[in-house]
């Protein structure tokens, strides 16, 4: 992967130590919603101008080879909060299963919807998450844009914009509409005194794409298809708010006093053929276009801005940011620290899976899981279960695919199975990923 000059200026040091400070820091928490890994400038595009995202790395730690744990929303933020696998938290998919038959319409008003969504919520308090831990530090939080477990109080935040709906209803206001509701809480934290964590999660550049016409207008000639122009019109979108939060921070004085992490909740590649989502190559797919991401970690004078080649995983943002803020580190956490440079270094591999939509029995992740997936240096391995489809109970297994073994850096988009050529690779890999999920 080529980065850019400015992503390459950053010397790969070791991270600080965070030095003392009057109260721990304030940590500000960005999460892209369907953006490739490489439609960044920082990654290398040529498709996509990130400015504000391309400074940001440049101050960070970073991770050009992050992973998210599902190629899906619900469970993938859901591995970010409580910083354990999808299969150890339970939350498999977006949605409770509903029976076959049942209308558009109706299905969010059915007994089956409501009553699955209470028992995922349920299922969900269960396990730790980042603001509860954060608050016995002495943290106020608040949570905007993407939420699917009930309102804000059930992930522990202590404001927040969603009232229950399961996509986030009036939370998808932020950054498409106003940035007024995160912005008054950080002047409003920084007056109380108070450090805060703050979920910035904006329905971008997620579908609708409809990007103002002034950045539109930028991509209608330099973009493949008019799809495409309007997805990438819809990334510099969020890349505009991410710049404006940055500087609310700046205005208020509190750049030195913040950590900001970034990170992209899943991928998305436009189809060629008509305005949707490559599901095959990248959201909900195991291939790296659904689960690779970018991962950044800043805090200026404190963090040395570095690039990290090693793998690392979104269940590492949350045992890194409590150790920062001096919070409780639960014992039984999936992560590591990313600025621990020997752990990282130690790790033989990151992992995760890919599920079905909608959740088929909650409580048995087995029986929604599509594929698993195993990154160990530049070897990766995905293997299916059989299960294509079962978004509805209509759902089929089909035959078993064979497991595609991929050669990340000599192949990065995945052409070229090497499955075939190199048997031992695909077995020694294999028994690790049945180690590490034994298919329950």
């Amino acid at each position: 992967m080529r980065f850019l000059l400015l992503f390459l200026c950053a010397s790969v040091l070791g991270a600080a130590e965070p030095a003392s400070a009057p109260k721990p820091p304030n940590i500000l928490m960005i999460i892209s919603d369907d953006q490739a890994w490489f439609d960044h400038g920082f990654m290398g595009s040529k498709a996509v101008n990130t400015p504000n995202l391309d400074k940001l790395a440049a101050e960070s730690r970073a991770f050009p080879r992050g992973y998210v744990t599902n190629s899906l929303c619900g469970p993938s933020l859901a591995s970010i909060l409580t910083g354990r696998h999808v299969h150890r938290h339970g939350i498999t998919g977006n949605d409770p299963l509903v029976p076959a038959g049942t209308t558009p319409a109706a299905r969010q008003k059915s007994p089956a919807f409501l009553e699955g969504r209470a028992r995922m919520i349920k299922l969900f308090q269960e396990s730790p998450h980042l603001p509860r831990l954060l608050a016995e530090r002495g943290y106020v939080s608040m949570q905007t844009g993407k939420w699917w477990m009930g309102d804000y109080t059930t992930g522990g935040f202590t404001e927040g914009m969603t009232q229950g709906g399961r996509h986030g209803d009036v939370g998808l206001d932020i950054g498409r509409k106003t940035l007024a509701p995160l912005t008054e809480f950080i002047t409003r934290a920084k007056r109380d005194g108070k450090p805060f964590f703050a979920w910035y999660a904006p329905m971008m550049p997620h579908d609708p794409h409809n990007p103002p016409e002034r950045l539109l207008a930028k991509y209608r000639d330099r973009s493949p298809t008019p799809q495409a122009a309007r997805y990438h019109a819809m990334v510099e979108w969020f890349d505009e708010t991410v710049g404006d939060v940055r500087a609310h921070l700046e205005k208020e004085g509190l750049t030195r006093d913040t950590i900001v992490v970034y990170i992209v909740d899943n991928g998305w590649i436009p189809r060629t053929d008509k305005p949707a989502v490559d599901f095959e190559r990248s959201k909900q797919s195991p291939f790296d276009g659904g689960v690779r991401t970018p991962i950044l970690v800043s805090w200026p004078g404190h963090i040395a801005p570095a690039v990290v080649d090693a793998p690392a995983s979104a269940v590492d943002l949350m045992p890194t940011l409590l150790k920062l803020a001096g919070a409780r580190v639960p014992a039984d956490g999936d992560g590591l620290d990313l600025l621990d440079d020997a752990a990282l270094r130690a790790r033989p591999f990151v992992a995760g899976q890919n599920s079905t939509h909608d959740i088929r029995e909650l409580g048995r992740p087995g029986a929604s899981l599509r594929y698993r997936w195993l990154v160990a240096g530049d070897l990766k391995l995905i293997v299916s279960s059989g299960l294509r489809t079962g978004e509805t109970a209509n759902g089929s297994t089909d035959a078993l695919e064979p497991p595609r073994l991929f050669d990340l850096k000599a192949d990065p988009s995945e052409l070229h199975d090497l499955a075939a050529d190199r048997p031992a690779d695909v077995k020694r890999l294999a028994a690790l990923l049945d180690a590490w999920w034994d298919g329950r």
